[in-house]
Order: C-alpha cells, then sequence, then structure tokens
C-alpha cells in the first residue's frame, strides 16, 4: 500500500480525488508560490518599494517558469521550507541578476507558503462546496417526494414510531446544508500573509500594512489585517469544516450501513462491491468509504488544536502539512462519495411500510400508551401497553389488535400517523433550495 490512500494507484479509485489532489500536488504548490512571489514584486514595485520594472519583470516571469519540484528537496531537507531552495533556484533561472536580487523582498518563507496554501484552498474549498451543493439538491428531491412514504424510525438500533423516507432524508442533509454554510463563510476570510521574518513587517518598506492589503487584492485573498504566523484559528476552523463535511457523509453512510443490510433490505444501492468467494454478495462499498472518511478526519484534525509557539512556530507549522492536505482531501472525497450514493438510491416502499405493520407491530405501543392514557393515568396506561406487547410478542399477534380487544372503544385512528416527519422533510427541502449556487472561483494552478 502506498503511504497514502488518497494518491496509491491501487486505492485511487476508492479514496483518491483526482480533481482536488492536484491542487495538493508539489507542481501546484510550487507554481501557487510563484504566483505570490510575482504578485508581491508587482505589488511592491507599484508601491515604489522595489523599482517598478524589476516588479513588472519578475511578475511576467513568474507565470513563465518552470521549476522542477524534485530539485528543491535537498535544500527543503536542509531548511525545512521549501521557499530558499525555490528563490535560488528561480533567480538562477531568471538570469537577470538586477531583476532577481528583488525577489521575495522583505517577506518570510511562511508568508509564501501560506498565501500559497490559502490559493490552493479557496479553489479546494469551492470544489467541496459544490459537490455539496449537488447532494443537497439530491436530497431536497428525495425529502419531498418521499415525504410521505412510511419508514420505521429507529432509535438504539429498534424499531421505535412510524415516521418518513422524506424525514429520513432530511435528517441526511441537515448537517450536509450546515457544512455548506460554513464552508461559504469561510472562503472569504482565507487571508493573505505578509509579516516578515518576526510578524513586524519591518523590511517590507515604509508601508507594510498598505502592501499587503495591496497583495491581498491582487491574490483575491482577504487582507488579515495583522500577522497570523502564529494565530491559525483559520487552519483549525478548516479543520473543524472537513472533519463536519465528513461526519454529513458518514450520517448517510452509518443509516445506509444499516437499512441495506440483507435481511433489512430497506434500501438499495445501484450495484455494490463483489466478494472474492461469496457470488450474492453486493457489499455497500460507497457507505462504508463514508464512514471511514469521516473516522479518518475526526482523528486528523485533533493533531491540530495545539496552540503555535513564539513568533513562528516550525513544528506546528510542519504539522498543518501533514495533516491539511489529507483533511481536504477527505472531505473532498466525501462530498463525491454522498452525492454519488444518493443517485444510486432505490428505497422498497413496499418493504418499509409492511415493516411498520409486521407481527407483532410493536412500533404502534407509544400511539397506543397516548391513546390509553386519555382513559387511565398514564402510568397505568404504559404498564397496561407494556403487558400487551409483552402477549404480542408470546401469541406473534399485532399489539393493536390485542390492544382493540382489551379497550373495544379505544381510539385507534392515530396509529397511521407519521407526526411531523412530512413536515420536516419539506421544510428541509425548502431550505436546501434556498442555498443557491455557492461555488468560488480560484486561481488556476493547473
Amino acid at each position: 500500500m502506498s503511504a497514502s490512500p488518497f494518491d496509491s494507484a491501487i486505492h485511487r479509485q476508492l479514496f483518491g480525488d483526482a480533481e482536488l489532489g492536484r491542487l495538493f500536488s508539489d507542481t501546484a504548490e510550487i507554481r501557487a508560490m510563484m504566483l505570490v512571489l510575482g504578485a508581491l514584486a508587482k505589488t511592491q514595485g507599484k508601491l515604489g518599494v522595489i523599482p517598478e520594472v524589476s516588479g513588472a519583470f519578475l511578475a511576467r516571469a513568474m507565470m513563465e517558469i518552470q521549476i522542477d519540484p524534485a530539485g528543491l528537496a535537498d535544500s527543503v531537507g536542509q531548511n525545512g521550507v521549501s521557499v530558499p531552495g525555490l528563490v535560488a533556484a528561480l533567480r538562477k533561472a531568471l538570469e537577470a541578476p538586477e531583476h532577481a536580487a528583488w525577489l521575495h523582498w522583505g517577506a518570510t518563507s511562511q508568508d509564501i507558503q501560506d498565501s500559497a496554501l490559502m490559493l490552493r484552498l479557496r479553489q479546494a474549498l469551492a470544489l467541496i462546496e459544490a459537490r455539496l451543493i449537488t447532494s443537497l439538491g439530491r436530497l431536497a428531491d428525495l425529502a419531498e417526494a418521499e415525504a410521505e412514504t412510511p419508514m420505521a424510525a429507529r432509535t438504539y438500533g429498534q424499531l421505535a414510531v412510524p415516521s418518513s423516507l422524506g424525514a429520513m432524508m432530511a435528517a441526511w442533509g441537515w448537517p450536509v446544508l450546515r457544512a455548506v454554510e460554513r464552508l461559504g463563510a469561510l472562503r472569504p476570510r482565507l487571508a493573505v500573509s505578509l509579516s516578515g521574518a518576526g510578524g513586524t513587517g519591518s523590511m517590507l518598506g515604509e508601508d507594510p500594512a498598505a502592501i499587503r492589503a495591496a497583495l491581498a487584492e491582487a491574490l483575491g485573498l482577504a487582507d488579515p489585517g495583522r500577522s497570523w504566523h502564529a494565530d491559525r484559528t483559520i487552519i483549525t476552523e478548516l479543520a473543524e469544516i472537513c472533519a463536519a463535511v465528513t461526519v454529513a457523509g458518514a450520517k448517510a453512510g452509518e443509516d445506509l450501513l444499516l437499512l441495506t443490510r440483507s435481511d433489512v433490505a430497506e434500501l438499495r444501492l445501484g450495484g455494490g462491491g463483489a466478494s472474492s468467494t461469496m457470488p450474492q454478495k453486493e457489499n455497500p462499498i460507497g457507505p462504508s468509504v463514508l464512514v471511514a472518511l469521516a473516522r479518518f478526519a475526526s482523528a486528523q484534525g485533533a493533531a491540530l488544536g495545539a496552540a503555535h509557539r513564539e513568533a513562528r512556530d516550525g513544528a506546528g507549522w510542519f504539522t498543518e502539512w501533514l495533516v491539511v492536505p489529507g483533511l481536504v482531501l477527505a472531505a473532498g472525497k466525501s462530498a463525491s462519495v454522498l452525492g454519488d450514493s444518493l443517485a444510486q438510491l432505490a428505497p422498497d416502499r413496499a418493504g418499509m411500510a409492511a415493516r411498520i405493520d409486521a407481527r407483532p407491530a410493536l412500533i404502534h405501543a407509544e400511539a397506543l400508551s397516548f391513546a390509553l392514557a386519555r382513559q387511565m393515568p398514564r402510568p397505568e396506561a404504559q404498564a397496561e401497553v407494556k403487558r400487551l406487547a409483552g402477549e404480542a410478542r408470546r401469541a406473534n399477534r399485532p399489539l393493536p389488535e390485542l390492544v382493540g380487544e382489551a379497550y373495544p372503544d379505544l381510539d385507534l385512528s392515530r396509529l397511521a400517523s407519521l407526526g411531523q416527519a412530512p413536515a420536516e422533510a419539506r421544510a428541509f427541502a425548502r431550505a436546501a433550495r434556498q442555498i443557491g449556487d455557492g461555488q468560488g472561483q480560484g486561481v488556476n494552478l493547473d
């Protein structure tokens, strides 16, 4: 197995995501850093910090020069960051020492790498958000269409009360909707970093804040208004949201693992995974991936909880490099698999309805106890229904039938009620459709 299943040749169809993976390639990282370096030089040239002609030259060159990522390996191994080796390689490739001397003027490695990460995250989060919006549309359609399709609600693995398939789609959908809202709120806050070696910006020029604001505008990122070298709130929020995306997918995944069981079979997925020895098997691969990704993301996110010490913290920063790509890829894959699973979903409506009234029909116990409580104190009503439920089990007779025989005047008209389930389903469908497009634009790093 590859060190990471996300880019494994064997597992790339199971866990991999080529579209997102390109944003976390070495080539994309270098390209993003070069975009930052070029925009910084052009900004400083316009503001008179460096010669304007050099700023324009460097900005153009950063769009044209090609750097081999492998050529930076020795430098990164020695220096712990890629910018020193990258800047050295760029200066050599420029073959224009009069301009090359102004490259990376006054900034520090973390400024360039963090800003480059924000560029890539902007694209990545827009992709994830778009996928989740697709899933929301499918969930809204299902919730509305199946709002009154009877289905047993389950608690603690037991049949509980009658509900609807649409209400379950809403239960899957609300966490997805919240994740979309959180992604939409985070993307505009992805901020440029430009603070210099110790966060003071002292070598950037007479007005470092103006340079930072202009660089933010040039890159289409937010201006944080301060140094965030050691304040990693944006990274921890990213981790929390990526984990939330996977947990939203895992809610559907966990329920699908139960409801597609061969002894339940209330839901089916169009085609399942094959067994090496059991020809009858249709294993729920997609739902299993959703659950596994949530477990992975929740564990990985915990590594980012420690505060960064001093003005800059190498160990904390390195930890982000180990964790962030996997978190984003997990969220993106989860969003993709969720959408695919919903597109394949096939409910057995007759089977779901039959389960509600299947002997001994104990799912009606709550409604029966409340109906009986109109004739006697509620504790006594609950005890009586519990007694009759035991008899229904032993005799394999429907509980409503036994209660009706014991209390012939009892009003049993609400046994078939789905309560608020249809309304819940339709409320979610309305909310999901109000989300809108929500997709953002990013810089092309390919």
